[in-house]
């Protein structure tokens, strides 16, 4: 059984068992159903979660492979099964109550487990709308110090993560939606997939042209196991905003289609950026791969170019979300300040979240380390451990045994991953902070 109709099939022996607390899966009762929904077809929900899913974490997967050897092919096998499980009833859990939809993921955790489930759910939303960017900011100031680094436009990689942040500042005051700035994800979701095509066709033929060079490769690196599953897990990073892309749905019955399309297809770009990477510098393979590319040929060059366009790109995105949020909590609006003290208040808040991401950008300037350290925390939690929770919480263990099975395992590999791939990304980061001293 493939995993489309396992969960297609699941989906209808729920909505049988728990009546009007699921969606409808008819068009009559979407309408009657639809709870403010937008009017976005499923090919622009598809776009979405490829747009916010495919980024960095792509090219960091020959890397994991690295740490955890040929292993990590099941081991990507497995996320995705998990997470297009999770990003299913994620959705669910949002119509835990007939008649109302909750807004966002603070809110599951909440519904579930009160005010302590609310805590860790937001802690984990912010630290990923954080984490993201001031990882996006490291990639983006390391790649224009090598890139310009013998040109007169050279410049230390703290300078370049200072104007990066001066830059970025713009967007951030002229949208003041995430509507504004979605066309910045579409822009990255293209330069992502130019990179891997980079890196599946010149990884190899730099192999080729080396034969002499020794590549080692392993069946399985069990000490590696925890951290490659965290680089793999900040891949399939994006559970956080699917309560917004399905609300613009026209028809919220398709979530689950779009949602397994769309991750899916992230997949199959991991694939090919993983699998020639690895074989073609085993245990030597590098985070970003593109560093694994021989020094100041094109494709390495055009790599990084079009890498550093899409954190550019990214950023604005992921700090707005913070900002919006958080101007939300404060009551940042015109209609009770009035648009010269709003404007000055949504200026105050942005400009403080650029300053922190740039700090955190130049005191841990770790590229692989780091998102190790996202990928482990943040999104074994969002990802893994957060939806399961709260759905078997808000709906009852009574379900089929190879559901319950499968929902231990995404909760073994969601613990591992959070607790031992964090322990392995502090250690690292321990490790080079002490090499720099």
């Amino acid at each position: 059984m493939n995993i489309t109709s396992f969960f297609s099939r699941q989906n209808q022996e729920e909505s049988q068992q728990q009546d009007s607390d699921y969606i409808e899966e008819d068009d009559r009762n979407s309408e009657k159903l639809n709870f403010g929904h937008g009017t976005g077809s499923w090919a622009t929900a598809y776009f979405n979660v490829v747009c916010v899913v495919a980024g960095t974490g792509t090219l960091g997967l020959p890397h994991a492979f690295a740490q955890g050897g040929w292993l990590g092919i099941l081991i990507l096998i497995l996320a995705w099964a998990m997470a297009v499980y999770s990003g299913i009833i994620l959705i669910q859990c949002l119509y835990c109550k007939p008649g109302e939809r909750l807004h966002d993921y603070k809110q599951i955790g909440k519904a579930a487990y009160g005010w302590p489930g609310y805590a860790f759910a937001a802690l984990m939303h912010f630290l990923n709308l954080f984490g993201c960017p001031a990882l996006y900011l490291v990639l983006a100031s390391t790649n224009l110090n090598s890139l310009l680094s013998h040109t007169s436009g050279a410049l230390t990689r703290e300078i370049w993560a200072i104007i990066v942040a001066c830059a970025l500042l713009v967007p951030m005051f002229a949208f003041r939606t995430l509507k504004e700035i979605t066309f910045m994800s579409a822009v990255g979701a293209i330069t992502t997939m130019i990179a891997v095509f980079i890196v599946v066709i010149e990884s190899p033929i730099d192999h080729n042209r080396h034969p002499e060079r020794e590549v080692v490769h392993d069946g399985v690196i069990w000490t590696g196991f925890p951290s490659a599953l965290a680089t793999i897990a900040f891949s399939f990073g994006g559970n956080n905003t699917y309560p917004h892309v399905e609300h613009a749905l026209k028809k919220p019955h398709q979530w689950k289609w779009a949602v397994t399309a769309g991750l899916s297809t992230c997949t199959a770009l991991y694939f090919m950026t993983a699998i020639p990477g690895y074989w073609s510098y085993g245990n030597a393979a590098k985070s970003p791969i593109y560093d694994s590319l021989p020094d100041g040929e094109a494709a390495q060059i055009v790599a990084k170019i079009v890498m550093t366009i899409h954190v550019i790109l990214a950023i604005p995105i992921y700090a707005c979300s913070f900002a919006l949020e958080f101007e939300r909590f404060c009551r940042i609006d015109e209609q009770r300040l009035g648009k010269i003290l709003a404007f000055l208040g949504r200026a105050a808040v942005r400009t403080a979240t650029m300053v922190i991401l740039a700090i955190l950008a130049i005191f841990i300037p770790y590229f692989d380390a780091f998102m190790s350290l996202i990928g482990a925390l943040c999104n074994c939690s969002l990802v893994f451990l957060i939806p399961v929770l709260c759905h078997l919480k808000l709906f009852g263990i009574k379900r089929p045994i190879y559901e319950l099975a499968f929902c231990g395992l995404t909760l073994l590999l969601g613990v591992v991953g959070c607790i031992f791939g964090s322990w392995d990304a502090i250690d690292t980061l321990k490790m080079y902070f002490e090499e720099d001293a």
